[in-house]
């Protein structure tokens, strides 16, 4: 099975274990889905992430996190960036998700970075995702 869109592929493989909560979800590893999982964890989304090795491209198992109450972290991860249309943003026009508190996931020339950091490092790029 040939996979055109992995980042969209990744987020919905977490939307949907975390609305039948499930601990970890299985996703096809690329650096840009581990890049996504970090900002992920780092914003505090997700417990963890690790590689694992399959022999082939490989998987990134990423822990999903819940609240006390067992509700999800995170109301919605919404793919923005499509590969039929690209969204680009420079630093002035860079989404204030929820007004800050939630994060978009930004591909920079630096890597894949959040939203926060786009704007501390005056830089633009390819807005892939919004976490709210």
């Amino acid at each position: 099975m040939s996979l055109c869109d992995p980042v969209a592929d990744m987020l919905t493989r977490i939307r949907n274990a975390s609305s039948v909560r499930k601990d970890c979800v299985m996703v096809k590893a690329s650096k840009v889905c581990e890049g996504i999982a970090a900002i992920l964890k780092e914003e505090g989304y997700i417990i963890d992430y690790d590689r694992v090795d399959d022999g082939n491209q490989g998987q990134i198992r990423v822990k999903l996190k819940y609240s006390e109450e067992g509700l999800p972290v995170f109301s919605e991860i919404k793919r923005i960036s499509k590969p039929g249309r690209r969204v680009y943003s420079t630093v002035q026009d860079m989404p204030h998700v929820l007004g800050g508190m939630g994060i978009a996931i930004v591909s920079t020339s630096k890597g894949v970075i959040s939203d926060r950091n786009c704007r501390k490092d005056n830089i633009g790029g390819e807005i892939l995702c919004t976490v709210s």
